[in-house]
């Protein structure tokens, strides 16, 4: 009796096992899971114990006369898909809106002037073209012009101021340390001279430890932020251009001013600012005034 009490009780089980397998079933192919929609994971099914008919447990709970079942709907992870091709690459996106200007820069200094662009400005405030009597870029007073008798170098030529070495005046010094070679820097005209101050300095500079080539040569005036530093001992010619302007030039002695133009070995060309005498027995060793000049 027990054993047919098991078979009976296997037969139902069975029917509602198969019942379960159709459920799964319809669940894969859509009829209950359509009914669970609303869950993710798991439905719940009642199975009557006599009919083995199913019905949907909304709220998940069966009857005594019923057989629970809960079935989960998530499956395994599925393998992951192989990677898409990439696409094609996009158009290229609208020009941005340009930005503001940047706001302009500081102007720069202006420059000082160079010795060739205050060529020819004389003045005090360096607005005037330049005359015999006026100051000259370099601070001192013009006393020779490109027109001036005798001039061939077609410049203009200024004196240093007498305050140049200090306020006591122009000062005096030998012509150059050395007294015994000859320079070569005699004065290529007999009578009153050259303008070629400039060079016979160079010379004298390349010879002379010290002298009155090597005092005019050491000045140096800086004028409205320009330095001046290109003065030289005036030639014999350019030396006497001073003599007849030593009026406008202002602060000269009345005595005897060197000048670069060499005599002999142991001579050169003074002259006398009292008289306007050009000198020729001057020896190199004796104390003279001087004066240094520039051409511009």
């Amino acid at each position: 009796m027990a054993t047919n009490h098991f078979k009976s009780y296997s037969r139902r089980s069975a029917g509602v096992l198969l019942l379960v397998g159709v459920l799964a079933g319809v669940t894969v192919g859509g009829g209950v899971g359509v009914i669970a929609a609303s869950s993710t994971k798991s439905v719940t099914v009642c199975a009557n114990k006599k009919t083995n008919v199913l019905r949907y447990a909304k709220n998940g709970n069966c009857t005594k006369t019923e057989t629970k079942v809960v079935l989960n709907q998530t499956g395994a992870d599925g393998v992951s898909g192989a990677a898409g091709a990439k696409g094609d690459t996009g158009a290229t996106g609208a020009t941005g809106v340009t930005g503001t200007s940047g706001t302009n820069g500081i102007d720069g200094t202006n420059g000082a002037l160079t010795n060739s662009q205050a060529k020819n400005i004389c003045g005090v405030n360096g607005s005037t073209a330049c005359a015999v009597g006026l100051q000259g870029p370099g601070g001192g007073i013009v006393f020779m012009t490109p027109s001036t008798l005798g001039n061939t170098s077609g410049l203009f030529y200024e004196a240093a101021p007498s305050t140049w070495s200090s306020p006591a005046g122009d000062p005096t010094s030998a012509w150059c340390d050395n007294t015994t070679e000859l320079l070569g820097v005699a004065s290529a005209i007999s009578t009153r001279g050259a303008m070629d101050g400039a060079n016979k300095t160079a010379v004298m500079l390349g010879v002379c430890a010290s002298g009155a080539a090597n005092l005019a040569d050491a000045y140096s005036a800086t004028v409205n932020g320009v330095v001046y530093g290109d003065w030289f001992l005036p030639s014999k010619g350019e030396l006497n251009q001073m003599y007849v302007n030593k009026t406008v030039i202002g602060g000269l002695f009345p005595g005897a001013y060197w000048s670069s133009s060499e005599l002999s070995a142991s001579h050169a060309w003074t002259q006398d600012f009292f008289n306007g005498r050009q000198n020729d027995s001057s020896g190199k060793v004796t104390t003279s005034a001087v004066r240094p000049v520039r051409a511009f």
